[in-house]
């Protein structure tokens, strides 16, 4: 049986949904959070200079979104097609393209760029946000069965109902005018072993 170890730094950020892949799967993995006083002198020793890496056996693999497509694979829940598959990453893509695009609000609001919260709010993010959620209902009413994508969870499925989760904490109504996104969220965040570890992961602000 492989071993796995996720090393990210303490927060939730680009490791959340490789550590909702494991406990999902029921799948047991070092969870090597890194203080960021430590982390310089370990960058030179991943593959890219940043984190998250996954070991496997002791091999490293980088970037976020391809450790998610690792392990969604090994654990069954990267589509159950080909085709699906290449749906997942079709969102996963259009998904980025929306975090890019509503980038300069959150910097702001979370305090890491300046400028006018607001003003970007309405400019930046609203947009966005209503094109990329409108695209999401269409999924899932095309699918019918509560799940982006196909009849059966998928790992795009734990990316989308952390990022509405996420929404939802800093605006309880945001989802107000996409019903079947909160619906969606609520369904994810529900099923037990997701319950279990959102329940027990260490409290984070992002």
């Amino acid at each position: 049986m492989a071993s796995y170890k996720l090393i990210y730094f303490p927060t939730r950020g680009n490791g959340e949904i490789a550590r909702q892949v494991f406990k999902y799967a029921g799948q047991s993995f070092i969870d090597e959070r890194i203080p960021k006083e430590d982390w310089p002198s370990m960058k030179n020793d991943t593959p890219f200079g940043q984190l998250p890496v996954l070991e496997v056996d002791g091999k490293q693999l980088a970037q976020s979104i391809a450790i998610v497509r690792y392990l969604s694979k090994q654990f069954g829940i990267s589509g159950q097609s080909s085709w699906e598959e290449a749906q997942v990453d079709s969102l996963s893509d259009q998904f980025k393209d929306y975090r890019l695009e509503a980038r300069p609000f959150f910097r702001v609001k979370m305090g890491f760029g300046e400028g006018d919260a607001d003003k970007l709010h309405k400019d930046v993010f609203v947009p966005a946000f209503k094109k990329m959620y409108s695209i999401f209902t269409k999924y899932l009413k095309e699918s019918g069965n509560g799940y982006l994508v196909g009849g059966s969870l998928t790992w795009i499925d734990l990316a989308v109902a952390q990022h509405s989760a996420d929404l939802l904490d800093a605006d309880g109504t945001v989802l107000d005018e996409f019903p079947e996104m909160k619906d969606h969220q609520k369904r994810i965040h529900d099923i037990p072993n997701i319950k279990q570890w959102i329940a027990e992961r260490p409290v984070t602000s992002r």
